[in-house]
């Protein structure tokens, strides 16, 4: 029986084989960097100091940045998407890593450093998230209505087995080829998907090519409101894409409030270093494949993406939390562990959204919530920056260094004035 089940999903799965494994290998390419860029940005930027206060702001800076321009790209890319091709964005999107971190593997001093996060900050704008909304795009394209819960899985489960094998290389190669081994993986993951992804859409056919320019331009323009429009009209005609939109707003948040400060509180508070970096993260990963690529596809028959989507929330409020007041080195570890169960609002997120979506607004729809989820994003560094930064420092107005951590965490329990809107029964 349960072999018969592995075969199932597996035949549901072969025609996303030319799209998962280059996003694995964009995965693994990207997260093999994180532990390390903590030690070359605190290094460049404060060198020989444990804390530092200018990587944390110029961090929470980035994520501003991101969050704004991100409210305006991520819907526009998903209607894109739907209007002229998977398979251009996705290309578009993956390749946009390639020089930030070139410019780390030439040369790590303070001027690199802060080129770095500005061709970061423009490659975060176009391809944070939108990987994701893109890809669960064309998954809606390929697979039939019932086994797309379980492709949202995969997709994110796989996300979770890159960052482990990320984390393993990042762990054990030496310090100073990660970057170029990241290079040369991010370099293929294009030339592999321009070679064998197949399009999934027919591009929308233009009778305006002879036109003038200025007129062309205001047809873009006036096309691209319309579109927007009716985004937000596919959003607000459904309670179920509303709930969905309140909910991933507040746990965006928090999340990304927490994520965005949490190696900086662990290196201070702790002392951490990249090695224990690359072990917490592992810890994540490790759990979080199993959940999302096996439980989730079993349970989500017999319960529903609604009542994983509520455990795997409550779960992200004790993430939080456990960090926050970690008194000791090794509940961090602790903590971590409940990435087995949180790793599942993703997926859960992307089924609801997709089936309370038909399949002309797929895109439209998962890059609507992906906007939302944004200006969360642009939000949380706002507070979590300058209070992270406060409570590390020898000014802090009481002994609680993971204080922002929990200021965080408290933003998801929004999830039970949520489930009251429909979100969780």
């Amino acid at each position: 029986m349960a072999a018969g089940w592995w075969r199932e999903n597996l035949r549901e799965l072969r025609p996303l084989l030319h799209l998962l494994l280059p996003l694995c290998v964009h995965w693994v390419a990207e997260e093999m960097t994180v532990s390390v860029l903590v030690d070359v940005t605190t290094n460049a930027l404060c060198p020989g100091r444990k804390t530092c206060p200018q990587a944390i702001y110029i961090n929470g800076l980035q994520q501003t940045v991101v969050g704004i321009f991100k409210m305006i790209v991520l819907p526009l890319l998903g209607q894109l998407a739907d209007e002229h091709g998977r398979k251009p964005l996705l290309l578009l999107t993956v390749s946009t890593t390639i020089i930030p971190f070139t410019i780390l593997a030439i040369d790590q001093s303070k001027g690199s450093v802060y080129a770095y996060y500005v061709l970061r900050t423009i490659s975060y704008i176009i391809s944070q998230g939108s990987i994701f909304c893109i890809s669960v795009a064309y998954a809606a394209d390929v697979v039939d209505d019932s086994k797309r819960p379980a492709a949202f899985s995969w997709i994110t489960g796989l996300f979770s087995a890159s960052h482990v094998v990320g984390n393993v290389l990042a762990r054990f190669l030496p310090e100073d080829y990660i970057f170029e081994v990241s290079i040369a993986l991010l370099v293929f993951v294009p030339v592999y998907m321009t070679i064998f992804l197949t399009e999934t859409v027919r591009p929308t056919q233009k009778a305006d090519q002879h036109i003038p320019f200025l007129n062309k331009t205001f047809n873009v323009v006036q096309e691209r409101f319309y579109s927007m429009k009716h985004a937000v009209n596919v959003v607000t005609s459904s309670s179920a894409l509303k709930s969905i939109s309140f909910v991933s707003f507040f746990y965006e948040l928090g999340m990304s409030g927490i994520s965005s400060v949490l190696l900086y509180y662990l290196k201070s508070a702790f002392g951490f270093n990249k090695n224990q970096f690359s072990e917490i993260l592992m810890v994540v990963g490790v759990g979080s494949i199993f959940s999302q690529i096996l439980v989730l596809p079993l349970l989500n028959p017999l319960v529903g993406e609604k009542l994983i989507l509520c455990a795997a929330l409550l779960a992200s409020i004790a993430y939080g939390l456990l960090y926050g007041l970690a008194w000791a080195s090794w509940v961090p570890y602790l903590s971590a562990s409940f990435g087995v169960i949180y790793i599942l609002v993703k997926p859960s997120t992307y089924a609801v959204i997709s089936k309370a979506s038909n399949s002309a607004d797929q895109g439209k729809a998962q890059g609507f919530v992906a906007g939302v989820q944004s200006i969360a994003s642009l939000l949380s560094p706002l507070a979590m920056t300058p209070l992270t930064t406060w409570f590390l420092s020898s000014n802090a107005p009481f002994d609680c260094k993971g204080f922002s951590i929990i200021f965080a965490s408290i933003s998801m329990v929004s999830f039970y004035i949520s489930s009251k809107h429909g979100a969780c029964i």
